[in-house]
């Protein structure tokens, strides 16, 4: 074993890493990944990494380094090769099946805690990975947050999220297109939904077409607001007066989105842009 290691060693110098990735991406977008691989799973510091210590891993290390970069090189997001993934400075755990946390969904969380009173009654329709509901019992640690999703993936991995970090989350599986107005009522309910109509897949990168779910992602290009249609038609009967419905957006169907909101009974509606200047998020509020 120690020979086949010292090989491995030997290949194994920071630039020759990320350049194994160079057919998948960018320079600075590699060495990122690498970056960040070697810190979470390696706890290698920045300093560590150009002081060349990934050279000095243990034999063990040494071949589950190799096995990861293999399953990098094929494309395989890194998040899903940590098994986990950074969102509002908590890590969670995702894995194929759920979708991978993204920076612009941190960016809906800040809206919906923002001058809010700590005592919400808070839903979370589609949750994945629970990134949503757990970081906002997290920074409402008052809120009563209930989570769906259809998928008994997600739903585990969900509960798993919230037990990690002792969140008051109440993780249930519900289909959200067959949701039903209970008489229960609640401050805010809020959904990332799958908003990528079908003719867009040519556009996106292949590890997420190839990895991430295409259940959490995609919809039919003959109706493209099709989970925002269920998800408002539930919620103006499901929310408290004055009660706020917050969606992440696909920007294309802004206009859309908006008319639709309107149409259903939905009063004041704010739309924000994320960090990259997009379209990206929609509140609309519940007056009656």
């Amino acid at each position: 074993m120690s020979s086949v290691c010292t090989i491995f060693a030997d290949m194994n110098t920071y630039q020759q890493l990320y350049q194994r990735l160079s057919h998948l991406y960018e320079k600075g977008e590699a060495q990122a990944i690498v970056r960040l691989l070697l810190d979470m799973r390696f706890d290698l510091s920045l300093a560590d990494i150009y002081a060349g210590k990934v050279t000095e891993l243990s034999p063990n290390d040494t071949i589950e380094l190799e096995k990861m970069m293999g399953r990098l090189e094929a494309g395989e997001p890194v998040q899903y090769v940590l098994g986990q993934a950074s969102f509002h400075g908590y890590i969670y755990k995702v894995c194929p099946g759920v979708l991978i946390p993204r920076p612009e969904t941190a960016e809906l969380v800040d809206w919906i805690a923002e001058d809010r009173r700590p005592d919400l009654s808070v839903l979370d329709i589609g949750t994945g990975s629970g990134c949503i509901a757990v970081t906002l019992a997290l920074l409402l640690p008052q809120a009563k947050v209930t989570a769906w999703d259809i998928s008994p993936v997600a739903l585990q991995v969900a509960a798993e999220n919230a037990r990690k970090y002792d969140a008051d989350v109440t993780v249930v599986k519900q289909d959200t297109l067959q949701a039903l107005a209970d008489g229960r009522q609640w401050d805010v309910i809020v959904s990332n939904p799958p908003y990528i109509a079908e003719q867009e897949r040519a556009a996106m990168d292949r590890n997420v077409l190839d990895y991430e779910p295409s259940l959490a992602l995609f919809v039919a290009d003959d109706d493209p607001l099709l989970f925002y249609r269920a998800i408002a038609r539930y919620a103006i009967k499901s929310l408290k007066n004055g009660g706020e419905l917050f969606f992440e957006i696909n920007p294309r169907y802004i206009n859309e989105l908006q008319s639709l909101l309107a149409d259903i009974g939905f009063t004041v509606v704010e739309v924000r842009n994320d960090q990259y200047g997009k379209q990206r998020m929609i509140k609309a509020s519940c007056k009656r």
